[in-house]
């Protein structure tokens, strides 16, 4: 598998591999988003799900992968930073304003600055037509949040909160994308980078989980915890190592941007399955904010 992901970074077949990976990985992280947003407290989900992927992620690590050189340490040192303080910030995000609220304007928000770190670190650049695309984006994006402060009903107390919040995940969503990106294409194994970074990212938050749940007066049963953990945990992998892939295997600001098709995949989930408010207008600007993206891709 590496030396065929190896033979194609940079060719007409490793595009094509990107953007399959990108909207597997769309799909996927909006799946990741309602798992950590339902049932339970959003800091207790990711607790579980990360000791869940880092327990699947060790043996592969440990035992499977080529070791890291040892310039990789350091990368996978600020890879861990970053992805805590952005879990740290989504997880606030989460507690203070509803799934349909949150997850397009953190989505939306994180491809344009990502856009701009390729240009600087990758020297990536795009056309008039996929800054359309980028443009169209956005005004889907502010439009939904403009939306829900003038129309929303519930939540009032914190929504303004909740949106500072998402806006402050998106840049981190940028952050780690881009360094991600940095991080994958510096060792000659990707695999080595995912299993590692994996193992890695999982040691904190189920601590911090663990704190939270002791505390609760009426705390939730481990087993359905846990449950959900193991099933956010094996989405997380495909999930977030489908888009590292990609960027490695085709540009960052085009992956980054296919990606955000996940706001159309989180109206679906959030009105079908964690049974919120979405309506026609909420739905038409999500579908704008994926319409960018599609412009985007095209216009490459």
């Amino acid at each position: 598998m590496t030396d065929w992901i190896t033979s194609i970074e940079g060719t007409e077949a490793g595009h094509r591999a990107a953007l399959a990976l990108a909207l597997m990985a769309a799909f996927l992280h909006a799946v990741f988003g309602a798992l950590q947003k339902g049932r339970h407290d959003p800091w207790l989900t990711r607790g579980a799900i990360d000791a869940c992927y880092c327990l699947i992620a060790a043996p592969f690590a440990l035992f499977v992968v080529p070791w890291p050189e040892d310039g990789m340490w350091i990368i996978f040192f600020g890879a861990f930073v970053i992805h805590l303080a952005y879990k740290t910030l989504q997880a606030m995000a989460y507690t203070r304003g509803a799934y349909t609220v949150v997850y397009p304007v953190v989505r939306g928000t994180g491809p344009l600055f990502t856009v701009i770190g390729a240009y600087l670190i990758f020297n990536e650049s795009f056309n008039a037509v996929q800054w359309l695309g980028v443009a169209t984006l956005m005004a889907g994006i502010f439009g939904l949040a403009l939306y829900n402060l003038a129309y929303l009903e519930t939540e009032r107390d914190t929504l303004r909160a909740a949106l500072g919040l998402a806006v402050l995940t998106g840049l981190f969503v940028a952050l780690y994308t881009t360094y991600d990106a940095y991080g994958i294409r510096a060792t000659p194994d990707p695999f080595t980078f995912l299993a590692w970074f994996f193992m890695i990212d999982g040691l904190v938050f189920p601590f911090v989980a663990l704190h939270r749940w002791r505390a609760m007066a009426d705390p939730p049963a481990v087993g359905p915890l846990m449950a959900r953990g193991l099933v956010g945990g094996i989405v997380a992998l495909f999930s977030f190592g489908a888009i590292m892939l990609a960027t490695r295997l085709d540009k960052v600001g085009e992956a980054a941007v296919l990606r955000e098709t996940s706001t159309v995949f989180a109206a679906l989930i959030g009105w079908l399955v964690l049974k919120e408010t979405v309506g026609p207008r909420r739905i038409a600007l999500m579908a704008l904010i994926a319409a960018g993206a599609v412009i985007v891709e095209m216009g490459g």
